[in-house]
């Protein structure tokens, strides 16, 4: 006879785990299964995120930074220092150190609660029925009464590049490179091409990213885009706008890009080429036939606003659904499905999600852009504080950048905060709170803000929307 649980979840990544954990702390028998192996090839929780994306990049950008302010800023503070020199394998064995540690952290959380953890393949059958193959090919099923479907995404793959994690590369191989690369192309000027770029600009590659686009950062506020393109080519990033990749050619230990752009083909050769365009739904062989779940042309799961599926207690969560693929959206959207799932009338604002990009400076946004907006017919007031009129960032030598705070012009009611600046993703956070409880723009401007502190940028953004701002000329409205 099968087991049966409460509820199933397949996948382990930050919204599989965080819907299983919520899930046994409301009193429902969980099981959750992941089939995921790290470098050591042991079962490593936590999904792309932990394993392959967000943390372990954040490793590398930090561990870059600090390298970039020694040679470029220490002498600005009156420090000195000898040669300063970067131990790439270092780097890297540091940034495998955390991403054990916060993996085994997750497997310890996932035993503290009671979720029964299985390792092996998960596939939905009809009935709600979940069988599990295990790496030497056995199988066994069991039964639920509700399915959690939250198997993640993974690099998108593109033809004129073939990916062979030596020198052409997706994000994944990106993240362990052993050496310095002289020349780096990057394919795509996204979240991650940019990040991945950074790493190794700051620690002296030449780098060209390859875009197939014309507008730079097209999601992101047409302000802040402008701002981070000009800052980020500054910093030594060459960006290619239009650049659609046609071909390459791995010659030895390097790779030629073929390109068309505005002006014709061209080429350029790189020692590595890192590709970059986007990331895809993991539903392969996740569901049955006669599952009676129902996916797109491109591999998304279809759901509701609550993240139920065309089967009555099977719900999908994260990147195999539609929406953004952030870790956070994955892991609020399990908690509202546990919820659900306990009886509870849980929901998301999915108008409120915050993005950022961890460059530096960070750029991060949270509800509409001044373009959106306007294309909607909206009527907007805008207000714009820069750190360079801040004298906590002065102090940081930290000056790039601005916050940017829309408001409705007939409500005064926030509608969106974009920041690029230091501490940008910590910023925009206090603007999704206040957003989040009709804060209008003279809300946020008569509360009260430490000084000095880089968030008084927003205090100063906000009452800019009125032309009241203090550390600034007001514009004329």
């Amino acid at each position: 006879m099968s087991q049966k649980f409460d509820v199933i979840v397949i996948g382990a990544g930050p919204g599989g785990y965080v819907a299983a954990i919520k899930a046994a702390q409301l009193g429902l028998k969980t099981a959750v299964i992941e089939k995921y192996k790290g470098k050591e090839g042991k079962l490593a929780l936590g999904g792309t995120c932990l394993n392959v994306g967000c943390i372990p990049s954040k490793a590398l950008l930090d561990s870059s930074y600090k390298f970039h302010e020694a040679h470029e800023s220490f002498k600005l503070h009156g420090i000195s220092t000898g040669e300063v020199a970067m131990d790439v394998p270092t780097m890297v064995a540091r940034k495998d150190q955390i991403v054990k540690n916060l993996t085994g952290g997750v497997a310890s959380l996932i035993k503290a609660n009671g979720v029964t953890l299985f390792e092996g393949h998960g596939k939905l059958l009809a009935g709600k029925k979940v069988e599990i193959t295990a790496a030497d090919g056995s199988t066994q099923v069991l039964d639920a009464e509700n399915v959690i479907l939250a198997s993640g995404s993974k690099p998108v793959e593109i033809p004129p590049a073939p990916v062979d994690q030596d020198v052409i590369v997706d994000s994944t191989g990106a993240l362990d490179f052993q050496s310095v690369p002289g020349k780096l192309g990057v394919i795509g000027a996204g979240v991650i091409g940019l990040e991945l770029s950074s790493v190794w600009a700051r620690l002296g590659t030449e780098v060209t990213v390859l875009e197939a686009m014309d507008k730079f950062l097209p999601a992101v506020d047409e302000q802040v885009a402008k701002e981070a393109q000009k800052i980020l080519t500054k910093q030594g990033l060459k960006i290619l706008l239009g650049a659609r990749v046609i071909g390459t050619e791995v010659k030895g230990k390097q790779v030629t890009v073929k390109f068309t752009d505005a002006e014709g083909e061209k080429s350029l050769t790189f020692d590595k080429l890192i590709v970059a365009v986007g990331r895809r739904p993991v539903t392969t062989d996740l569901l049955a036939a006669d599952s009676g779940v129902t996916m797109d042309e491109r591999g998304f799961i279809y759901v509701d606003d609550y993240c139920a599926t065309s089967v009555p207690g099977v719900y999908a969560i994260g990147d195999v659904v539609r929406g953004a693929m952030l870790a956070h959206k994955a892991s609020e959207e399990g908690v509202m499905v546990a919820e659900r799932i306990a009886g509870h009338k849980a929901q998301m604002n999915y108008d409120l999600i915050p993005a950022v990009i961890y460059t530096h400076p960070e750029i991060a946004t949270v509800g509409k852009t001044e373009q959106a907006l306007k294309a909607e017919g909206v009527a907007v007031n805008v207000g714009v504080f820069p750190f360079a009129a801040s004298g906590r960032a002065m102090a940081a030598n930290d000056t790039a950048g601005f916050v940017k705070v829309i408001a409705d012009a007939k409500t005064d009611r926030v509608l969106g905060v974009h920041v690029i600046g230091p501490s940008a993703a910590e910023l925009v956070q206090q603007g999704a709170i206040a957003m989040e409880f009709g804060s209008s723009a003279e809300d946020l401007g008569m509360m009260v803000f430490s000084h000095p502190a880089l968030s008084e940028a927003l205090h100063e953004a906000a009452l800019a929307v009125s032309g009241h701002a203090i550390h600034i000329a007001n514009r004329k409205k």
